[in-house]
């Protein structure tokens, strides 16, 4: 139930990013890079100052973390400039579904048949989701944004599950970051000028609360999970997104999103719990 319960928080955090990337960029607040730079720094920010006060390193980082955050970063604010909170999501994390599993595969993780009948049934549900809408009508170039920040998730997601130390693992990813990160702004070039106090305040919260904190917790709890499940429960992700941007952006909902948030839940259900534990009464 703990576990449960963690992980529920992580995936609400990463919807929360879709949200406010959307408010922030979509709605021409703040530039795409430049919301990127400033939730890395933020991040950043943050996590060294954790990792400082309990008088500890931030040792811990990975070339592979490194790289998949950067990625992430950038693709995922570009992609928000043309997808919905939903759509983007489902991108994202459809994406981060097949990464991880290729991972999983990769790396000798046994992966039950019953797992893939469960993204399969969950991946129907977002299906159901974002079809009928045309996929969100962001063409080629959000999309293409948003796949190759899938893949720098599911990359940085794999690159966690040996961390030892959750915390001082995401704060050096974070603070490695900065380097190739000022090296992409200083190619495309940034204008904070131009940015609102609004576009500023969402990139921060982003960087410091959703992103920096979340993300350390996710780290947390990737070794527990393991990366099958681990892809499969963050499918609940492109739905709280979804239902995030009902309330906050006006985007419409209805008996098809109720079809599909059974779809999507039945699914991650299906893949994850211990069924047959439960039954023996061993947990």
């Amino acid at each position: 139930m703990r576990l449960f319960l963690l992980t529920a928080v992580v995936m609400a955090a990463f919807a929360a990013n879709s949200v406010l990337n959307r408010m922030a960029v979509g709605a021409g607040e703040i530039g795409a890079v430049e919301f990127a730079v400033v939730r890395l720094v933020a991040g950043a920010g943050v996590l060294l100052a954790l990792v400082g006060g309990r008088g500890r390193g931030w040792r811990g980082a990975s070339v592979g973390g490194v790289a998949g955050l950067v990625v992430y970063l950038f693709g995922f604010s570009l992609a928000y400039g043309h997808l919905d909170a939903g759509t983007g999501a489902l991108v994202l994390f459809g994406v981060v579904q097949v990464t991880m599993f290729a991972g999983a595969l990769l790396a000798g993780e046994a992966v039950p048949a019953r797992r893939w009948a469960g993204a399969g049934l969950a991946l129907a549900g977002l299906a159901v989701l974002v079809l009928p809408a045309g996929g969100g009508g962001g063409g080629w170039g959000g999309f293409l944004a948003m796949a190759a920040a899938g893949l720098g998730w599911g990359i940085y997601s794999l690159a966690g599950r040996g961390a030892r130390d959750a915390l001082a693992a995401t704060a050096g990813n974070f603070a490695l970051a900065l380097i190739p990160a000022a090296g992409v702004a200083l190619v495309v070039g940034v204008d904070m000028a131009a940015a609102t106090g609004r576009g500023l305040a969402l990139a921060v919260v982003s960087g410091a609360v959703t992103s920096g904190l979340g993300y350390a917790l996710w780290y947390a709890v990737l070794p527990a999970l393991g990366a099958g499940r681990a892809a499969v429960a963050q499918l609940t992700v492109p739905l709280i997104a979804a239902a995030a941007g009902a309330g906050l952006l006006d985007e419409a909902v209805g008996p098809r999103f109720a079809l599909a948030a059974a779809l999507v839940l039945g699914g991650v259900a299906w893949a994850s719990l211990p069924f047959r534990a439960a039954l023996r009464g061993d947990g």
